[in-house]
């Protein structure tokens, strides 16, 4: 089972890093797949994961709170909002395209909202 999880956490972490740069496609659920896979897999790549800078802070604020930092959320929203405000003015998408497109960053939106936001103590 170990190469599964371990080509698991490969594609996720994929998805992860794709995340950071595409709003409709979220970081935070696939950076903790990836972790959990590495658990199973390789528990220093794991810790390697939780020290990145990059991602390090988001696992262990999940792990700690079972949330995110507000700057996360602000970020997040953001992305959402200035990436479909684009390809809605820019982009020469169909009727059908743009309800999609809409439906799916209204889905990320509430997503992230609803997450639980880590204040500092």
């Amino acid at each position: 089972m170990r190469p599964l999880f371990l080509a698991l956490a490969g594609f996720f972490f994929v998805l992860a890093v794709l995340g950071v740069f595409l709003p409709v496609l979220p970081t935070t659920p696939f950076l903790l797949l990836t972790s959990a896979c590495l658990v199973r897999s390789s528990p220093h790549l794991n810790e390697k994961l939780r020290r990145s800078p990059l991602f390090g802070p988001l696992l262990r604020d999940w792990e700690a709170h079972r949330g995110v930092r507000l700057h996360v959320k602000v970020t997040a929203m953001t992305l959402i909002v200035l990436v479909v405000a684009w390809s809605l003015f820019f982009r020469e998408l169909s009727v059908a395209m743009q309800v999609l497109l809409c439906s799916l960053a209204a889905l990320g939106a509430f997503v992230v909202l609803r997450l639980e936001t880590v204040r500092d103590e």
